[in-house]
């Protein structure tokens, strides 16, 4: 006979797994996945005493990565396309000609920019500032313009694609984890993320103001562009693939056959443009692009290298695996009652709009800084609230938006996470100098907390069953 858990019985799993992340993933940088496995293993142990067997725990972990899958398809279509976009030249042609664009009095709001346009193209923030953000703190510096402003302003215009791309994995985890669809994610993430882009665009075309003297490009930018321009031939057709790919999020066409038509367009553009081999097309798709694939024979370097050598399905298969670790733990918690025990706690405390988004941006901003893993602060708060919204009467969508506007975007502020290590590494501007300026990254909580208080924007499900009825 099954047994209803205690408090105790029930934090427990929840208290070992941010512990086990806290020292095993902050302190001795182990791998999350077996600390996630062992978690779920401790979940299991008291889940038995419960009453559970384990074909019943198999069969609720199965049943979580099902509901997984359809995102996991999402990102390795995603895969699949950043390859074929590096193998076209489409992205390598945006940066060379995005970086001639920039004007010296406007250089901030140029970087947030060009940022926000090649990361919500690619999906990626960490490929935006390693390739024109990289571009554009050379420049920075030979034009005497804060670096820790102009680094702020291009992880500020990486994460706007990165909340905002369908191509983005934690664009897609979101929903995924709060059990809403992903063009209506993204739509309702305007509410708070468009306000916090113009606050952003204003701050650094203040900033950008002060900007004096004329165009130097350093040496290192010069090569790269002169690299690009021998190994690619642009032609305006490339741009294609972004079209196709924005009319369908537009026009909400399905999203894997829209991605996955467009990855073989995309191909046989990089084969009539480039010259390129069909073969290592292919290759792209699966692998990810490649510098040798080009036929450059210099010495390229690194910054081409970064933004050549990515994309394939093979670059997303570790935040796969990452879900289905975690889509174990939530498959245990959640059959054996333990999530319920925990949710009613919750509740019990929360009595309104404002106080079940001010949990959830807590809750994420906690993971957050104890794992220091963006797809964590998605997961773990989203599975722990996925039942919470519907109960208040809330659209799912509005927690969707809650993990990205507190979990996406606040790790990059974090020092010792991979993404603040990452952009103050590819920078070259330590995470905490760069932190007030990446305006966006943290005025989004702002307007998601201003939004819970007045009411605006907030979807509720009973709206969404008269519009149905109607």
């Amino acid at each position: 006979m099954k047994k209803k858990p205690t408090i105790l019985q029930a934090l427990t799993p929840i208290i070992f797994i941010v512990v086990a992340l806290t020292i095993g993933y902050g302190y001795f940088k182990m791998k999350i996945e077996p600390l996630m496995v062992i978690s779920a293993f401790v979940a299991g142990s008291i889940a038995l005493k419960l009453g559970y067997t384990w074909k019943e725990m198999q069969d609720a972990i199965i049943e979580k990565i099902s509901s997984a899958l359809p995102a996991t398809l999402i990102l390795w279509s995603v895969g699949f396309l950043i390859g074929a976009l590096m193998f076209s030249g489409t992205v390598p042609m945006i940066i060379y000609y995005g970086v001639q664009m920039i004007n010296s009095k406007f250089l901030l709001v140029t970087a947030f920019i060009l940022s926000a346009l090649l990361s919500t193209i690619t999906g990626t923030s960490w490929g935006a500032a390693g390739t024109i953000g990289v571009a554009i703190m050379g420049i920075a510096g030979g034009l005497g313009v804060s670096l820790p402003a102009t680094a702020g302003a291009v992880v500020s215009g990486a994460f706007f694609g990165d909340k905002l791309s369908p191509l983005s994995d934690t664009t897609n985890l979101a929903p995924m984890a709060a059990g809403s669809e992903l063009y209506e994610h993204i739509k309702h993430m305007l509410y708070t993320t468009i306000p916090a882009a113009i606050v952003s665009l204003i701050v650094y075309a203040i900033v950008g103001l002060t900007a004096h003297g004329d165009m130097i490009t350093p040496e290192s930018v010069t090569l790269m562009m002169e690299q690009l321009d021998s190994m690619f031939k642009f032609n305006i057709v490339l741009l294609l693939p972004i079209v196709l790919v924005i009319t369908g999020s537009l026009r909400k066409w399905p999203t894997i056959p829209t991605m996955l038509g467009t990855s073989i367009l995309t191909i046989l553009l990089g084969v009539i443009f480039q010259g390129f081999s069909i073969v290592d097309g292919f290759a792209s798709l699966v692998s990810g692009f490649d510098l040798t694939m080009t036929g450059f024979t210099g010495e390229a370097t690194q910054e081409v290298i970064k933004l050549i050598n990515r994309g394939g399905v093979a670059s997303v298969t570790s935040t796969t695996v990452l879900i289905f670790c975690a889509m174990g733990f939530a498959g245990i918690v959640s059959v054996s009652g333990m999530l319920d025990v925990v949710l009613d706690l919750l509740l019990s405390k929360v009595k309104s709009t404002v106080g079940i988004i001010l949990a959830t941006i807590a809750s994420c901003a906690t993971v957050a800084f104890v794992t220091g893993s963006s797809y964590l602060s998605i997961l773990i708060p989203g599975e722990l609230f996925k039942e919470a919204y519907p109960r208040k009467n809330l659209h799912p969508k509005n927690l969707s938006r809650t993990l990205e506007d507190s979990g996406t975007v606040l790790v990059p502020l974090i020092p010792w996470s991979a993404a603040g290590a990452y952009m103050a590494s590819t920078l070259g501007v330590p995470t905490l100098e760069y932190l007030p300026w990446a305006v966006l990254n943290y005025t989004g909580i702002i307007f998601a907390i201003i939004w819970a208080v007045t009411g605006f924007g907030i979807a509720k499900l009973n709206d969404n069953k008269k519009v149905k009825n109607k």
